[in-house]
């Protein structure tokens, strides 16, 4: 058996299975990033949450111990492992995307904040990965560079109030042209990092040619720097309550917002392009990331049934009803859900986002719901302090139940696998018509009759 620390925050069977993938390198920041979170990040979780204040200055406050955090991971050689050398060979990481995930389950157990000090922490990660893959050389020096620094933050502004944004053709915001300038008028919410005093740009997505006959090249989007004039965030959204300051989900009102023309990124009509190219990693990494909750969670729930002060009746929690059930039955999906997210890693590593929309898709439905339910079955095991502050299940179950919405609903991607096996249908029925064919001959050979 493998003797990698891997293997006791993960299962040693899915990690045999993958482990001879891992480059030398890779084991290598694997081990340093393990031994990182373990002694040192994790126990900062809840001296951060402490550091953030509890009025309204927590809109204005940078985390100290988050902040120092953060210039550790980049002395240790921890930082953008996201980013894959084999897409971006300028500005990327020699990590593949399997390598790497396997890497996020491990920051997924320490919630927002593990990420964030590693520089892998959505919205950012996505929006360096459009402004790597589409930006211009001078969009790349002036903002991209600063993001893989961490000097600053960002935000992407696509889901607007009042349509159905999961039909991303719906969208109202106009960017069109006037002169040398694009102008910008549109209501978004749900734009996460805008909030964080750090956040020094938004990539709007906005409909610039509406009455184009092809729906799909009626979309461009553009850099706005957050302190633009007409930029105007109206609130925080809230999470059940929770409203993730200080990056937060912001509405947002961009009103006659002017920015260079330099500003469009890629070109006229090619917003759907980029924001196809920027989901399709950004979904998978909010799954490599579930598996992390959801086994976090499960190492809560068994902590706690075998705690001898939570004995009831006499009895540890674990002898009592359907615990040991429960504890099975969360296990079980953990594995089968890391082999998918597994599957899909290796498929982007091999034909990109776009050879792998069937792997990613099936993994974007599956794994957040499953991961729900295995905080859920943890919360249960710890009675009326699963759901109270003094526990993170709740805010890891709040924080995963907007992946079921987030880049894009469960049902848009249900339906999309679903139509995605029809289409193998009039393949399949002609496989099984020659079995039937040749059934019958073999019948007729031997001269029997079928029992049904």
């Amino acid at each position: 058996m493998s003797s990698h620390p891997v293997i006791e925050l993960t299962s040693p069977s899915s990690w045999a299975m993958v482990e001879d993938k891992f480059s030398p390198f890779a084991l290598e920041t694997l081990a340093k990033l393990i031994k990182f979170q373990t002694e040192e990040v994790w126990p900062a979780l809840r001296v951060a949450h402490a550091q953030l204040p509890d009025d309204q200055s927590r809109w204005k406050t940078v985390i100290p111990i988050i902040r120092d955090l953060k210039a550790r991971a980049r002395e240790l050689g921890l930082w953008n492992l996201f980013l894959s050398k084999s897409h971006y060979p300028q500005h990327g990481v020699d990590l593949t995307n399997l390598e790497y995930a396997v890497m996020a389950e491990i920051l997924g157990r320490g919630g927002h904040f593990a990420s964030e000090v590693v520089n892998c922490s959505a919205p950012d990660t996505g929006n360096m990965e459009v402004l790597a893959r589409y930006g211009s050389p001078e969009q790349q020096k002036k903002w991209l560079i600063p993001l893989l620094n961490g000097e600053i933050r960002s935000a992407f502004a696509m889901t607007e109030r009042f349509i159905a944004s999961s039909d991303a053709t719906n969208i109202r915001t106009s960017i069109r042209q006037e002169g040398n300038e694009i102008v910008i008028n549109g209501h978004k919410w749900w734009i996460s990092g805008a909030g964080d005093p750090r956040c020094a740009l938004h990539l709007v997505l906005g409909k610039s040619d509406p009455n184009s006959s092809d729906k799909y090249r009626q979309q461009s989007m553009v850099i706005v720097p957050a302190n633009t004039p007409g930029v105007k965030i109206i609130r925080p959204m809230k999470v059940f309550g929770y409203d993730d300051a200080p990056e937060g989900h912001c509405e947002i009102i961009y009103d006659n917002v002017r920015v260079p023309l330099s500003n469009l990124i890629l070109g006229w009509g090619k917003g759907f392009e980029i924001i196809q190219g920027r989901l399709g990693p950004g979904r998978i990494h909010h799954c490599m990331r579930s598996i992390g909750a959801a086994q976090n969670a499960l190492d809560l729930m068994l902590a706690r049934v075998t705690d001898p002060a939570k004995k009831t009746f006499g009895k540890y929690l674990y002898e009592h009803g359907t615990v040991v059930a429960d504890i099975a039955k969360s296990r079980a999906e953990i594995e089968s859900s890391r082999l998918l997210v597994y599957s899909a890693a290796a498929q982007i590593d091999k034909y990109k986002a776009k050879g792998a929309l069937k792997e990613i898709g099936i993994a974007k439905f599956v794994v957040p719901s499953m991961a729900l339910e295995v905080v859920d079955r943890a919360m249960q095991s710890f009675g009326a302090e699963g759901v109270s502050q003094d526990q993170s299940l709740a805010q890891t179950w709040a924080g995963l139940r907007t992946l079921r919405f987030a880049d894009g609903p469960d049902a848009v991607h249900i339906q999309q696998i679903g139509q995605r096996e029809l289409k193998r249908a009039p393949e399949v029925v002609k496989r099984l018509d020659a079995i039937k064919k040749k059934e019958t001959g073999l019948f007729e050979k031997y001269q029997v009759k079928a029992h049904f």
